[in-house]
């Protein structure tokens, strides 16, 4: 079977698809394995053939990269260059092969024109994170917004809509349409709506636990748990790490994210929170210029730790909720504040509050004041520790790679 694996974004959004690539390569299959350019370590170091595609990491300063409902506009523009070269590049295989392209939600537009020029042809597309299936069933957040449980379901078909026209489709529908015009195929008018009806198959990559099946997603439906990826999990903490988490208690691991540029003002709440608290602190970033000058006693910065490895020693996470770090501390049994700026993150934080787990705290509401009190709170309640250890022990076992080569194998000889 020749799979072509199309995802974009930071290495968060990358994890998963190598550890789908790598399964599929596990059991023979071809792979081809299209991804940002800045990505080819990662992807080369997993055995798989590698095609970059552009990206301009001048998109990670953008001012609005991180806004709750503007950031959207950002990643969209920020990957057309990438995705118009996705038809190029399956244009140039053999189109009397059957193959699977396998998706990044964000590339089913350009999947859909790939299909039309080869029949033969299966898409399936892998969701990471629940918000990233539009429902109008709880929880229900519309960005930073959560939508109460009395609302009925025509008010929040309505809601959905106007978010839709507001804020998605004047941003989307234009490169869609203009890409959809050169191919000689007609305009869509709703951009949700055309997205979920491309996929011969959706995927998510999360359990059912975390997020049950609801009646309005996408069919046919595989449910897979979180593809916890690691690139090096073998890898020895440096001198330093090691050292530090010998000489004290557990620090709390504050993380905005691998690919957050912006995290200034993050980095010096947490810094004051953890002199408040007199806590051991972990900063983790790759980009030590958005940190203080001088870090507060028992504070380590490191530039790149594997979660796997370091959550387990520590007190609590507090970070931005992508979906990745979330699994990870979930995994660890590390209770959680969740400090949410945009995308899937608010409603990640809404679920990891659900299972009781930890708490979450609005990025935009976010000082030094309100996160030393979160801090307080968390660390001096028993329940999201235990609940964590809980929740901790569902993710013992990884997920069901034969179940996904199965539907997969399955999908293209139908």
């Amino acid at each position: 079977m020749h799979v072509v694996v199309v995802t974009i974004g930071s290495a968060g959004d990358l994890f998963p698809f190598l550890w789908m690539g790598r399964t599929l390569r596990a059991r023979g299959h071809r792979v081809d394995f299209l991804a940002p350019v800045q990505h080819e370590p990662w992807v080369r170091q997993a055995g798989l053939d590698f095609h970059g595609l552009p990206a301009d990491p001048a998109v990670l300063d953008h001012p609005d990269l991180w806004h709750p409902t503007r950031g959207l506009a950002v990643v969209w523009k920020a990957t057309r260059p990438a995705m118009i070269e996705v038809p190029t590049f399956v244009d140039a295989l053999d189109p009397d092969e059957p193959r699977i392209l396998l998706v990044h939600p964000l590339a089913l537009p350009e999947a859909q024109l790939c299909r039309d020029t080869q029949p033969l042809m299966k898409i399936a597309a892998a969701y990471l994170a629940p918000s990233n299936l539009p429902t109008v069933h709880d929880p229900l957040l519309l960005g930073p917004w959560r939508v109460p449980p009395w609302v009925p379901h025509p008010v929040r078909r309505l809601l959905w809509r106007g978010l839709a026209a507001a804020l998605i489709d004047p941003v989307a529908l234009p490169d869609v349409n203009a890409a959809r015009a050169a191919a000689g195929q007609p305009p869509v008018k709703n951009l949700i709506r055309y997205l979920s009806h491309i996929p011969d198959l959706s995927i998510t990559l999360f359990p059912e636990w975390f997020a049950p099946t609801q009646p309005d997603w996408p069919r046919p439906l595989l449910r897979c748990g979180f593809p916890l990826y690691d690139p090096a999990p073998d890898a020895a903490p440096s001198p330093a790490l090691e050292a530090f988490l010998a000489s004290g208690e557990r620090p709390v691991v504050f993380t905005p994210g691998t690919g957050n540029r912006q995290a200034r003002r993050y980095f010096e709440d947490a810094a004051s929170a953890a002199r408040e608290l007199g806590l051991r602190a972990v900063f983790l970033t790759p980009y030590r210029e958005q940190l203080p000058e001088v870090l507060p006693a028992g504070t380590l910065w490191q530039d790149y730790v594997p979660l796997r490895s370091l959550l387990p020693q520590a007190a609590a996470l507090v970070h931005h909720g992508g979906i990745g770090t979330t699994a990870e501390a979930l995994r660890a049994g590390t209770p959680q504040l969740v400090v949410p700026l945009a995308h899937d993150q608010f409603d990640n934080a809404a679920r990891v509050e659900a299972l009781g787990v930890g708490m979450s705290l609005h990025a935009r509401r976010l000082n030094a004041a309100r996160l030393t009190q979160a801090l307080r709170e968390l660390l001096g309640r028993e329940a999201p520790a235990r609940r964590a250890s809980e929740v901790a022990a569902r993710l013992a076992a990884p997920p069901d790679a034969t179940a996904l080569c199965l539907r997969l194998e399955f999908l293209l000889s139908a």
